[in-house]
């Protein structure tokens, strides 16, 4: 038997993929990261950070990274909803473009001895000796290898697992799902340092300018209704109208993307030297850049068991990621949940909205769960 030419295979490299490369390159492991796109690229996504995002990327030893990019701070909020409209101050965040931080962080990952495959598909297959075997195909080219533990970070569609595996995705019914799109030019009243967020009964469209000063679009829809409009700009215009926001008439000619189901779950989040992390494990409708940040939350907290997993595998170490998981991202998805179960009830969303535009103090508990405070209890030191 011959060892597994890797220590670890990350297969994904987004924030949560990225990082945990970079994480466990430092400690002296050999690390493949696959990603099956070519960089930089796009992808929808609020931008947002907020300060759990930036105290896990601190906490990896990269605090000054989205100050280096040009990241905007956010320090408003600004909320539309049935013409009623109110402004937060928001305790800690940035903006930055995807395409900029993750080949950031693919970059940093690389720089720490990460050996980058871009345009790459992975395919996990099954247990080999002392570890798990993964299929490569890059063009007409496909090879095998194999990792004493291999992460899959691919986000919010299936992880491409073979049943064998015994990790299965479940949506949830009604699931809203995800749209949006980038504007160079116009949309000159949404300013800097603002998530402007208009709500409607269908959905809600968040618009913030990134550091290129282009306005980043995201929505979340009812899949029926997005149908039922005709397409993603038609239901933005309509939510925006609804909320009282000025029109965005660039976004009927941009180039629109969409995501799967904003709400589901991969179970078990764990299988034999095998890791899911950040949304490939578990996703829920988020609002105000919750998403990255249990992105790169889960990455931290997967380096302990990797590092455990380059020996004996147990099933110890499986129900250790399962307790982990909930501890770091549990309570946070909960307050997301209670957020969209608000926020597709008008009634309910529009008492809300004007008991915090008169007594904007009510918010503050909402807004300072996402400040990273209290971060250093949840996840492990960072990496020497």
């Amino acid at each position: 038997m011959t060892a597994p030419p890797w220590d670890v295979i990350v297969i994904g490299a987004g924030p949560a993929g990225s990082l945990a490369a970079h994480q466990l390159a430092r400690q002296g492991l050999r690390l493949l990261l696959v990603e099956k796109r070519g960089f930089p690229r796009w992808k929808v996504c609020g931008t947002c950070l907020n300060g759990v995002a930036l105290g896990a990327l601190a906490q990896a030893g990269l605090p000054d990274l989205v100050d280096r990019l040009g990241g905007v701070p956010l320090t408003r909020l600004h909320l539309g909803l049935q013409r009623h409209q109110a402004e937060l101050e928001l305790p800690l965040g940035r903006s930055v473009s995807r395409g900029c931080l993750d080949l950031a962080l693919g970059e940093a990952a690389v720089a720490e001895g990460v050996v980058w495959r871009t345009n790459t598909e992975a395919t996990v297959a099954g247990p080999c000796p002392g570890g798990r075997e993964v299929r490569l195909h890059s063009g007409a080219v496909s090879e095998r290898t194999s990792a004493r533990v291999v992460l899959v970070a691919t986000g919010l569609g299936s992880p491409g697992l073979p049943p064998a595996v015994g990790i299965r995705r479940r949506v949830q019914p009604h699931s809203r799902v995800g749209a949006g799109c980038r504007l160079d030019t116009g949309a000159g009243s949404y300013g800097r340092g603002t998530i402007h967020m208009a709500i409607g009964r269908h959905g809600y469209v968040g618009l913030v300018r990134t550091e290129t000063g282009a306005i980043n679009l995201a929505a979340a829809f009812d899949r029926n209704h997005l149908i039922q409009t005709g397409g993603a700009a038609a239901a933005a215009a309509g939510v925006l109208a609804e909320a009282g926001f000025e029109p965005v008439p660039e976004a009927c000619a941009a180039s629109w993307r969409a995501t799967p189901a904003l709400t589901a779950r991969c179970w078990p989040p764990v299988a034999e030297r095998l890791l899911l992390l950040g949304d490939a494990a578990s996703y829920v409708e988020p609002f105000t850049g919750e998403g990255m940040g249990w992105a790169l939350l889960g990455a931290l907290a997967a380096v302990p068991l990797a590092l455990q997993g380059q020996g004996p595998w147990s099933r110890e170490l499986e129900r250790q990621w399962v307790r982990r998981q909930g501890q770091l991202i549990g309570s946070r998805q909960r307050s997301c949940r209670a957020l969209a179960f608000a926020l597709r009830r008008p009634g309910l969303s529009r008492w809300a909205l004007a008991a915090v535009e008169r007594w904007p103090s009510l918010a503050a508990p909402f807004l300072h769960a996402f400040d990273g405070a209290g971060l250093k209890t949840l996840v492990p030191e960072p990496c020497p």
